[in-house]
């Protein structure tokens, strides 16, 4: 989703989102209030918002100590959240569909930043290991990012 259309999304569910500059942060979230930093262009500001709704939908209280194990753990859960948004395993097909021959052009294809793109897959190589079916796909994770159409025949057994 671009940054419109989660800024649609955000009035939906009553929270209130708001662009000002800022120093230290691309974006926060206090209960239902979400700052952006202005200093970002659209596609930045559309990854650090759904980054921030990841926060409002899976974490509790003040994680900002990332010292502390339990709130690295909200934090991953809030970016895979992000993640799944954004790209998700129907994203990569739809890169794939669409021909992309590189992660810049995935990226690209998806809306989203190379870094956010790039964090999404080492995230989904922890959480899937090697692969992960699809729906008639299979989604290599290592060596490097592979998607394979499988065959009727492969699809049956």
């Amino acid at each position: 989703m671009n940054y419109d259309e989660l800024t649609l999304e955000c009035e939906k569910e009553n929270i209130l989102v708001a662009e000002m500059p800022m120093e230290c942060y691309d974006g926060r979230i206090i209960g239902n209030f979400v700052l952006i930093n202005t200093k970002m262009n659209q596609t930045q500001k559309a990854c650090v918002l759904a980054e921030e709704l990841g926060h409002y939908h899976t974490t509790v209280g003040n994680i900002l100590d990332q010292t502390d194990v339990s709130n690295r753990k909200q934090e991953r859960t809030a970016r895979l959240w992000a993640y799944n948004k954004q790209i998700g395993l129907s994203g990569l097909v739809k890169c794939f569909e669409e021909r992309c021959r590189n992660k810049y052009e995935m990226a690209e294809c998806l809306g989203v930043t190379e870094e956010f793109f790039h964090d999404a897959l080492e995230c989904y190589r922890q959480k899937y290991d090697i692969s992960v079916s699809y729906d008639c796909y299979e989604i290599y994770f290592e060596p490097t990012l592979l998607i394979h159409k499988k065959s009727k025949e492969e699809t049956q057994r």
